[in-house]
């Protein structure tokens, strides 16, 4: 085998090759290594006979389970010798090495799994005596320096003490300080003199990381101890207040005095803690009843006595920090102006004078009471009538703190009554937030869409809501999280709905109902020209020098725009149309090169206009529903959404005289068919229809727009006309609709929600309406606006009816 001179003497130029793993085998050491590979061990047998081996790291740990390339080793390693082995008693080999050098594997050859390879050795850089002598120092007290007093540290200490060589101190802080996956580059650093530059580097952070840890751990140290002192103390602070409070406290707290219950809180407030000390300050000012406030004083001597770490603490906090917010004993100062009053609602909003009057005789009985318990309101009336607006003009005109939310879809009562404190993020219910977010013991809530609450197992809100609305129990609510009785007697609750029908009957008990019914056009032309032009126009950074909206625009806008009982797609249609031009005069302005240029204000919205910005008409004169052959009657409905025109459509179809439904009709309307065909068939004959007809004929009814669900008895009449101008092939008079139940006996029954029908009949270009003559009452009530242009004829039973549908 070719040996090579080198200053270690003559080494192989040829040697067998050991892996390593994790970190490298640095030279000038001992070291020990335990090999158990066949081929491992194959190699450090030979290597007894004076050749020694190489020492080469892997760059994959997990390399070793496939077949080794000279690709998985880096090219830099230590050549070593063995100095003592040892087989153990698992047949691995236990090496004491003697490590030489540093080499550079040149050619490798890896066959069989046995390693080899062709390499050159690395002569160490020579220093300056003086320059290495400096470089030494600096190492050897590094070292001594390091705080840390483990047996780790002092080890390294004691093993750097034996080396007197700079290069070797170098790579043995090297391999025992330097971090595992840093020091394969330690080995493969060449040059000695930047090797104790790094290191220094390195004993440098590592000392400062050590002043940093040792500093962390005086300071947690120090912390823990005050907070050990803070506990004991607390701990004889509570045990000196437990006695002096039961020198104090007779043997039932509850007959306690409010001035010894102040007392008892001074004692338990002066707990040193400036937070504690303010909180129960607050709590003193609520100036609760005796029974309350000795409640609510123990969760407080029971957070004072814990630490504020503990889970509890916060939990505690929050719920004291709740009780001391809400106005116990505040409240507003209201104003009964009538007069001022009645300006306010002018002055918000258009029309609706019987809910004006009704709400103004709201005020002035409760100003003869002279307190603020009694009713609650709830304003009834399709969306967009502005029920939820006139809940804030109250609140104005009462001078009172205002506040709205909404209980539709809600179904959980937790949302009313709060959540239990075992409940982790529990939190009170809406009547306490609202509460505190008003700060008044006498706000006005207003409570929406109440007639869109559900049930599910979480439970019911709208029977938790009956405790809250019921005069003879909200004296003492009592909120799941608070589980202190509240006395909510002195809010003024107004509720919204958009029908009574789906309100639990006892909720609606409960309540005084005040019906807003649907818009004519005339009078959708004012509110949009006294309220919603203005409020848009600004909403759009417009002025009235930009855009004029003549009445016929506005009065087209609800008719073939918006053609519904409120005014929000009216309101759309208006901001629709300011977008627009807003836009148009920017981008004219931009692009204008003189003031001739620049658009023409203000904008006129004519009808042109109405077509170029909201696009051709919704509801046009050819779509008004009309009966104009044999077999169709107009019908008028009644819906949440405020009144509809319905058209029934009759047709003979071959068959054994039966009834076919369709459109949609719900179990009433099915009924009021059936009574409807039962009834003809009785009165045909008298009319010159013979019985043989249904012998050969069956009779289909159908009410258009299928898809849409229909109930209710009011179109029992007109059902009856339908089926009877198909029997008698005569047209039903022009403009004409009707609305009535209609009994097997032929009476015409009275019906509901006639103001919203009579709209709905008007925006139908209807002229005649046919109704019982039980509704008289209801006629006579409605405004002259509402009637105007429409006769009405009062019909008993339903010949009556045909009398008046038919010409002849």
């Amino acid at each position: 085998m070719s040996k090579i001179l080198t200053s270690y003497g003559e080494l192989p130029e040829n040697i067998y090759i050991i892996p390593m793993r994790g970190c490298p085998v640095f030279p000038g050491l001992f070291t020990t290594i335990e090999v158990s590979e066949p081929s491992d061990i194959k190699v450090v047998k030979n290597a007894e006979a004076g050749n020694g081996f190489g020492l080469l790291l892997l760059k994959d740990e997990d390399a070793s389970s496939r077949a080794l390339t000279a690709d998985d080793f880096y090219s830099i390693g230590t050549f070593v010798r063995v100095k003592n082995r040892i087989t153990t008693l698992y047949g691995t080999q236990s090496l004491y090495l003697e490590t030489i050098c540093r080499f550079r594997a040149v050619d490798m050859l890896c066959q069989g799994g046995v390693v080899s390879a062709k390499v050159e050795y690395i002569e160490e850089e020579k220093l300056s005596s003086l320059e290495e002598k400096a470089l030494f120092g600096i190492m050897r007290k590094e070292i001594a320096m390091r705080p840390d007093a483990s047996g780790l540290v002092n080890n390294i200490k004691f093993n750097a003490g034996s080396i007197s060589n700079a290069t070797r101190l170098a790579d043995y802080l090297a391999s025992t300080i330097v971090e595992k996956e840093k020091q394969q580059s330690f080995l493969e650093d060449l040059s000695a003199k930047s090797r104790m530059y790094r290191i220094i580097e390195v004993l440098k952070q590592d000392m400062d990381l050590q002043k940093m840890q040792h500093e962390i751990q005086v300071k947690i140290s120090s912390k823990f101890d005050k907070r050990q002192r803070e506990y004991f103390l607390r701990e004889e602070l509570k045990t000196v207040q437990d006695e002096l409070r039961k020198l104090k406290r007779p043997d039932n707290i509850q007959e306690l005095s409010l001035d010894d219950l102040e007392d008892l809180n001074d004692d338990v407030a002066s707990t040193g803690d400036s937070y504690l000390d303010g909180l129960a300050a607050r709590i003193k000012k609520c100036k609760l009843e005796p029974k309350i406030h000795a409640k609510v004083m123990e969760d407080f001597e029971r957070m004072a006595g814990m630490e504020s770490a503990n889970p509890e603490y916060s939990i505690l906090r929050t719920y004291l920090e709740t009780v001391a917010d809400l106005p116990w004993n505040k409240f507003s100062t209201e104003k009964y102006s009538i007069e001022n009053a009645r300006k306010i609602l002018e002055r918000d909003h258009y029309g609706i004078k019987d809910v004006k009057e009704r709400i103004l005789e709201f005020l002035a009985v409760r100003k003869l009471k002279g307190d603020t318990k009694g009713s609650i309101i709830c304003l009834i009336g399709p969306p967009g009538t502005g029920k939820t607006s006139i809940g804030i003009s109250i609140a104005k005109a009462l001078n009172k703190k205002y506040y709205r939310f909404s209980v539709g879809g809600m179904r959980d009562e937790a949302e009313i009554k709060g959540h239990r404190r075992t409940y982790i993020g529990a939190m009170p219910g809406q009547i306490i937030k609202g509460l505190q977010v008003t700060g008044t013991k006498n706000p006005v809530f207003v409570i929406d869409e109440i007639d869109k609450m559900t049930a599910s197992y979480q439970g019911d809100p709208a029977s938790a809501l009956l405790e809250v609305l019921d005069p003879e129990q909200n004296t003492s609510f009592r909120d799941h999280y608070m589980d202190l009785p509240f006395d909510v007697s002195n809010i003024l609750f107004i509720v919204t709905a958009n029908s009574a029908d789906t309100i639990p009957r006892p909720l609606l008990d409960r309540m005084e109902c005040i019906e807003l019914n649907g818009y004519t056009s005339e009078e959708k032309l004012h509110i949009g020209k006294k309220y919603l032009v203005p409020k848009s126009r600004e909403k759009h950074g417009l002025t009235a020098k930009d855009v004029h909206y003549p009445n016929s625009s506005l009065k087209k806008i609800a008719e073939e725009y918006a053609r519904e009982a409120g005014v929000r797609n009216f309101e759309k249609a208006i901001d629709k149309i300011n977008r627009k031009v807003a836009m148009e005069i920017v981008l004219n302005d931009l692009e204008a090169k003189s003031e001739e240029e620049k658009l023409k204000r203000p904008v006129e919205i004519d009808e042109a206009a109405l077509i170029k910005y909201l696009g051709q008409p919704i509801f046009r004169e050819d779509e008004i529903i009309r009966a104009d052959k044999p077999g169709m009657a107009v019908g008028l409905a009644w819906t949440s959404m405020g009144g509809d025109v319905l058209a029934i459509e009759a047709q003979h179809i071959p068959g054994k005289g039966e009834l076919k439904l369709t459109g949609h009709l719900g179990d009433v309307m099915k009924e009021s068919a059936n009574i409807a065909f039962s009834y003809i068939k009785s009165i045909c004959e008298k009319y010159g229809i013979p019985l043989s007809w249904f012998e050969k004929n069956s009779i289909h009814l159908h009410v258009p727009e299928g898809a849409t669900p229909k109930d209710g008895p009011s179109a029992g009449i007109t059902m009856a006309t339908a089926m009877f101008s198909l029997l008698t092939e005569k047209k039903i008079k022009r403009d004409l609709a009707m609305t009535g139940e209609l009994s097997l006996l032929g009476k015409v029954m009275p019906i509901g929600g006639l103001k919203e029908k009579v709209l709905a009949a008007k925006r139908n270009k209807v002229k005649t309406i046919i109704i019982p003559k039980y509704n008289q009452r209801d006629l006579d009530k409605l405004d002259d606006n509402v009637k105007k242009g429409v006769t009405f004829l009062l019909a008993s039973d339903m010949e009556e009816v045909i009398s008046y549908a038919f010409k002849g």
